[in-house]
């Protein structure tokens, strides 16, 4: 474990696709949406374990979810929970953790990385986010992981790499040749058919300097924004000025912002069991199945002629279900659903949530 290197968590999502689990008010970064006994965000910190010490995590969320945070992640220094005042994507969020981190370690190597997703293998995770960092410690590289696909999946975007020849500093190591949008089914089968499309999971590393500078360059009035913060970083007055000053911020994807723009763009392809959790229909296909493709999870489920459900009752005493064929049964407190698996993009009108 190096010194230098630091972990950012993005955790300020908010929205309501594993609802009834997940609310507004607790989205499921926040939540055991495995039923191990540990939320999205734990799990996180939980396989960086062995790479970035305790006082070098950053949580970067929404002020409502400082409480949340604290209580889930009582090791981690509360001076190292950034609160954002409201949503900007994620480029605001990258520039204002990366000039805060600056002025502590003006050395650091850092791997930025969402809070809901799930990794499978996780020692092979370690061993790739370790070999990215190595590359990045002292090069002005950006790398981004790129998910070796295994289905046509339209739901994430892709990153076309040139595997023609790797980089010289590392045999695993690509250069990007660009950056694709969430494809139709066809685009998407297309691109499995290749060697070089990989799903682009959002997880980059970079030293501090490289990104710091990218910004001053493709983002200068971003950069100028979180420059001119610099005497009140770790001090009480950070809060207040970064209330003032992040609404100001253009609303942008740090993929638009620095990855389709910069020049140093590399590409790791990685394959450790990922999956970002997207959907209900996600976590059953992740999660271990009975023989009729049922994806149980809970103390107390008993089935009967029932197929290719995902089932998720973490509270109740006893659940049975019977004769269901591609459902979702779920509930959290005072709230079931029973959703058809091929209907779940209506899960957000049967909330009534925004």
């Amino acid at each position: 474990m190096k010194v230098n290197n630091h972990l950012v968590i993005m955790a300020g999502g908010v929205g309501s696709r594993f609802w009834p689990m997940s609310t507004a008010e607790c989205p499921k970064q926040f939540i055991d949406v495995l039923g191990v006994g540990k939320t999205l965000l734990q799990l996180t910190v939980e396989r960086f374990g062995k790479l970035v010490k305790p006082e070098n995590i950053w949580v970067v969320t929404n002020q409502k979810y400082m409480d949340i945070v604290r209580q889930q992640l009582p090791e981690m220094p509360v001076e190292n929970i950034l609160c954002e005042p409201c949503r900007r994507n994620t480029a605001p969020c990258i520039a204002y953790v990366s000039w805060r981190i600056k002025t502590k370690d003006p050395k650091a190597n850092i791997v930025v990385t969402p809070s809901d997703h799930v990794v499978m293998n996780i020692q092979e995770f370690q061993r790739v986010i370790n070999n990215c960092m190595d590359f990045t410690a002292d090069s002005d590289a950006i790398v981004t992981l790129g998910m070796k696909p295994t289905r046509p999946e339209t739901g994430y975007g892709y990153i076309q790499g040139d595997l023609s020849a790797s980089s010289l500093r590392n045999k695993d190591i690509f250069r990007v040749e660009s950056f694709r949008e969430k494809p139709d089914l066809q685009t998407a089968q297309e691109y499995i058919k290749k060697n070089n499309y990989f799903w682009n999971a959002g997880i980059f590393i970079w030293n501090v300097s490289t990104i710091v500078n990218a910004f001053r360059i493709y983002q200068p009035r971003l950069a100028k924004i979180f420059e001119s913060m610099l005497p009140v970083y770790g001090t009480s007055e950070e809060q207040a000025t970064v209330n003032e000053k992040f609404p100001q911020c253009e609303n942008i994807s740090v993929d638009y912002a620095i990855m389709e723009k910069a020049e140093e763009i590399f590409v790791c392809p990685a394959d450790f069991g990922w999956s970002d959790l997207g959907t209900w229909g996600s976590l059953q296909t992740l999660s271990k199945h009975d023989l009729y493709g049922n994806a149980c999870i809970g103390d107390d489920i008993s089935i009967f002629e029932t197929r290719n459900c995902i089932i998720h009752t973490t509270q109740e005493r006893k659940v049975v279900v019977q004769g269901l064929d591609g459902y979702i049964v779920a509930e959290n407190n005072d709230t079931l659903l029973i959703c058809k698996l091929s209907e779940e993009q209506r899960i957000k009108q049967f909330s009534g949530e925004n």
